[in-house]
């Protein structure tokens, strides 16, 4: 079972994708608030994958994304973000992450996406 750490400043948002992830079979290791947060439970923690919003306070989920990659360059990274924009989608993945879903997002989706890295 894949171990994901789930980061996003909405609790409600968190609690949404943990549920996804749960019923299909991932663990989620752990959640956090920011992105601060997450770069810290991200050492903690060395999950398999991480899902990451972009607008957050304390660090936003790019800055967070380039943190985690230089802790460990083989880091999967998903950007889970409100903020569809091309430009958004661009730098996230010139920054290293290995997919992207916008939300609001169908719970197939987040699995297909997941499954795929």
């Amino acid at each position: 079972m894949k171990k994901v750490l789930v980061v996003d400043d909405a609790a409600f948002m968190r609690m949404s994708i943990k549920n996804i992830l749960e019923r299909n079979g991932y663990v989620v290791a752990g959640e956090a608030e920011n992105g601060k947060v997450g770069v810290k439970r991200y050492k903690e923690l060395a999950p398999d994958i991480v899902t990451l919003d972009i607008t957050m306070p304390e660090m936003d989920g790019i800055t967070a994304l380039k943190e985690i990659k230089k802790i460990d360059n083989k880091a999967k990274v998903v950007i889970v973000s409100a903020m569809g924009q091309e430009v958004y989608v661009r730098e996230a993945i010139m920054c290293g992450a290995a997919s992207f879903i916008v939300k609001p997002f169908k719970e197939e989706h987040v699995v297909k996406t997941l499954q795929a890295i």
